[in-house]
């Protein structure tokens, strides 16, 4: 399957906070959470959807990365369990990493649960690595929290 990636707005609050809670039981952000990191001038979100069906959220992904700072974050990502294996959640990665770069970010950090290994597998295979732990971060759960961190490289040009 293909998709198309766009930036998210507030009108895609509703579709986002199906997949956020269909996705994050105890986790899920709180609808006032997620429209404020949409509003947010320094956030950057993207959605994902089949090119057939616009009106159709897979996957979506934020970043906040103030411009000309040298930290981002990524805030989340979901990925519809119909889309998973398929290359969406590296693709939304990878875009939020190129927008942490054009706004001057030297580092991008992330949390990622301590029990979701193919989440940090991924991460790992782009270049994160393992900082430090939070114990019992994620509520009510009591999971740890695994922060990482990517050093963004600069991109070199050559001739062609």
């Amino acid at each position: 399957m293909s998709w198309q990636l766009r930036r998210a707005t507030v009108g895609d609050l509703d579709a986002i906070m199906a997949l956020e809670t269909a996705l994050f039981d105890n986790d899920a952000w709180s609808p006032a959470m997620m429209r404020g990191e949409l509003a947010d001038k320094h956030s950057y979100y993207l959605v994902a959807f089949p090119p057939s069906d616009p009106g159709r959220i897979d996957g979506y992904a934020g970043l906040r990365a103030p411009l000309r700072q040298p930290h981002a974050d990524i805030q989340t990502i979901g990925v519809a369990e119909s889309a998973r294996r398929q290359g969406l959640g590296r693709v939304l990665m990878l875009r939020l990493v190129d927008e942490a770069r054009d706004r001057g970010a030297t580092e991008v950090f992330l949390e990622v649960r301590a029990d979701n290994a193919g989440a940090q597998s991924l991460y790992e295979t782009l270049g994160f690595e393992q900082l430090a732990v939070r114990p019992k971060y994620y509520q009510p759960d009591g999971v740890d929290a695994v922060i990482m961190r990517l050093i963004i490289q600069t991109p070199k040009t050559g001739l062609a």
